[in-house]
């Protein structure tokens, strides 16, 4: 029997999931816990996704496969999470090296003819995240890698990222990282004061509609005088 799981790289736990999983199965639930962190302490701090094989004598084995192409790039940049707003928000800013780092991971895996594409492809999932390349929006680096940019560096399999370059690298993103929280700073502010014109203008509203509530009608206000004044004039008829 197989039983697929997705756990964290070397720190899988003994939850209820687990139980629920592999309890009916009869087999040692903490050996197999024990197991799967030995086989995937590569991949700490990112999801995994593991295959057991039961056999009948619940004895079993494991099969670790590649995690997604995303988590290998938030392993290799450091990041715990990529931007839910891609367009607006980056989250890091990575070097070509780094790029085809994760690409020769994945690589067995993928369905891509050739490294190039496959590091293309790897690229395409950073557009999605969020996340730079060589000072660059991913989308631009996937251009340059089709004419031909990187060839040489792709060729070569090249993973190291000179400290010369991780250090431009990281000082091009702080820049970027000051100009996001600058705009998302003056963004609440917008809408702050949005909310508060809003607020005012709804205050106003009510002031007026109460105003208007507790003053009375023009009609029955003449009335209301006009009927004092009858009361006290004296009737002329009577006193005659």
């Amino acid at each position: 029997m197989n039983i697929k799981l997705l756990v964290d790289g070397g720190d899988m736990k003994p939850g209820p999931a687990v139980g629920q999983q592999l309890g009916p199965l009869g087999i040692n639930i903490g050996k197999v816990v024990q197991e799967v962190n030995k086989s995937t302490e590569d991949f700490k701090g990112i999801k995994v996704p593991v295959e057991l094989n039961i056999a009948k004598d619940k004895t079993f084995s494991i099969k670790v496969l590649l995690p997604p192409t995303i988590e290998l790039i938030k392993k290799e940049l450091g990041i715990e999470k990529a931007s839910g707003e891609p367009h607006k928000i980056k989250v890091a800013n990575a070097s070509i090296e780094q790029i085809i780092s994760v690409t020769k991971i994945k690589y067995p895996n993928m369905l891509a003819n050739n490294f190039k594409s496959a590091v293309k492809t790897v690229v395409g999932s950073c557009v999605s995240a969020g996340i730079l390349i060589e000072n660059k929006p991913a989308k631009d680096i996937e251009k340059e890698i089709v004419s031909g940019k990187y060839d040489k560096e792709i060729k070569e399999m090249r993973t190291d990222t000179s400290p010369e370059k991780k250090k431009e690298l990281d000082e091009y993103f702080k820049k970027i990282q000051a100009e996001q929280e600058e705009r998302l700073r003056k963004e609440e502010e917008a809408k702050a004061a949005a909310e508060a014109e809003k607020a005012k203008a709804e205050a106003a509203v009510a002031a007026e509609g109460k105003a208007a509530e507790e003053k009375p009608e023009a009609g029955a206000e003449g009335a209301t005088e006009e009927s004092s004044k009858l009361e006290k004039k004296p009737e002329k008829a009577l006193s005659e």
